[in-house]
């Protein structure tokens, strides 16, 4: 085959292959290193002990790796505590790839998982044992996000590990002094923002370095960010759903209604939370043990409700995060590193510790049946959270698409948040921009872009 077909090929296999959607992708013949990432081979495992390296950022992890490290003494996994991806990880991942000094395992969201591939640093562990016959064993999106190519032609390139199902976190105790009930839609938590910032607080932060948040708002209102147009991409940030968004935000960050001095996950939010200066968060499932550990002095305080809607009488949900445990092209024992990814998110006793020590929202359908997910939290006054939760599952927009270099996405919308949130910019701007960049990394990347 002639040099320029089989690069065009290949163009029109990675095209097939990081389409990820919550749905069936296309299949392209092939697979292997055409798509990106390292071909499955084989998978045998190795005749000595062996020792793997794992990223993850999940509060707790350290006890289910003790837990497989006793059971598994010839297989033992020392885990590195990271950043969240975005926040730190995903940078440090790519550079160690390029230094050759990855690690045997990462945490990596959905969202992230064709960026890697793309970069070749993923594994393709199809042929490892346990692997093929997995996929009945998870929700079924889930399973869909980790392979590539329709039924997983072109691989299983990660084990999903849990969901980010949004929805509304508020202090109850707050609401009621202030003889308010639960948003059911935006302009009615706009309207919370002004009585609480009357009463000298802030209905919500809006932070800059939490990209895949405002992805999340957008996903609610159906506004994918990338469409497939044939083989090539069309990049659609800035559309009218997302335009919706941004503008609605952009008021109340105009109005002074938001805090935006706080970023996600930092101390000075933690603060805001114990003191009450900041009473809701629109977030994911996980979030639960967020606010929990971090907001102690508030047990029992604290409430969740359904995520507002842009529609009075609408049901929809968008989705934050959400992780897999990928292997990385880089490890030297596919096989045993496989079979952990398997145990850490299939195994009840594990799956109950990263519910209970991380907060994770299994993706497993197995756990999902977890005791603590039917029972009452206390810290939420006793309610049954999880039961919001599940139903927002059932209302995510499972066409939302992801494009293939979703990390850059990421950093072109946070540098440009920092702008928004400095007076500088506005977040149709950034919208506008973004689509952009975006664009002009597919089209580095040698991919095919239509329109703009």
């Amino acid at each position: 085959m002639a040099m320029r077909d089989r690069t065009s090929l290949a163009r029109r296999c990675m095209l097939g292959g990081v389409a990820l959607t919550l749905t069936a992708v296309t299949a392209c013949g092939g697979g292997g290193d055409e798509t990106g990432g390292a071909a499955g081979g084989g998978c045998e495992p190795a005749s000595g002990k062996v020792t793997l390296d794992y990223w993850s950022w999940v509060p707790g992890m350290q006890k289910a790796v003790d837990l497989w490290n006793k059971e598994n003494p010839d297989i033992q996994v020392e885990l590195k505590t990271t950043p969240a991806g975005n926040a730190g990880t995903y940078q440090n991942l790519s550079n160690a790839l390029k230094a050759g000094k990855a690690p045997d395992l990462g945490q990596i969201e959905y969202d992230s998982l064709a960026s890697f591939r793309l970069k070749e640093g993923l594994r393709d562990i199809s042929s490892c044992a346990g692997v093929s016959e997995a996929g009945g064993k998870f929700v079924d999106w889930t399973w869909s996000q980790v392979e590539f190519g329709a039924d997983g032609k072109d691989g299983v390139w990660a084990v999903p590990q849990d969901t980010g199902p949004m929805a509304l976190f508020y202090r109850k105790d707050v609401y009621d002094k202030l003889g308010l009930k639960p948003p059911t839609t935006w302009d009615e938590y706009a309207e919370q923002a002004r009585t609480i910032k009357s009463a000298g607080k802030y209905i919500t932060h809006f932070s800059q370095t939490d990209p895949n948040w405002f992805t999340g708002l957008l996903w609610q209102n159906k506004a994918t960010m990338f469409e497939r147009d044939g083989d090539a991409w069309k990049v659609t940030v800035d559309r009218p759903e997302s335009r919706q968004v941004a503008d609605y935000w952009q008021k109340l960050i105009d109005d002074k209604l938001v805090a935006t001095d706080l970023q996600g996950f930092s101390p000075a939010l933690y603060k805001a939370w114990n003191t009450g200066e900041v009473v809701t968060w629109v977030s994911a499932a996980w979030g639960y043990s967020t606010i929990r550990d971090n907001a102690k002095s508030t047990d029992g305080k604290w409430a969740v409700a359904p995520m507002p809607q842009w529609n009075e009488g609408d049901q929809q949900a968008g989705n934050w995060g959400g992780s897999t445990t990928a292997v990385t092209s880089k490890t030297e024992h596919p096989a045993e590193a496989a079979k952990f990814a398997l145990w850490l998110n299939t195994d009840r006793e594990a799956l109950e510790l990263l519910n209970r020590e991380g907060g994770l929202y299994p993706a497993a359908k197995s756990g999902l049946e977890l005791p603590a997910l039917q029972q009452p939290v206390d810290f939420y006054g006793k309610q049954k959270i999880f039961d919001v939760f599940q139903q927002a599952s059932s209302n995510v927009d499972t066409a939302f698409t992801w494009g293939p270099t979703m990390t850059d996405t990421y950093r072109y919308l946070s540098d440009g948040t920092a702008s928004v949130v400095a007076g500088k910019s506005t977040l149709g701007d950034v919208l506008k921009e973004t689509g952009s960049q975006s664009a002009d990394s597919l089209r580095k990347q040698s991919l095919d872009v239509s329109g703009g």
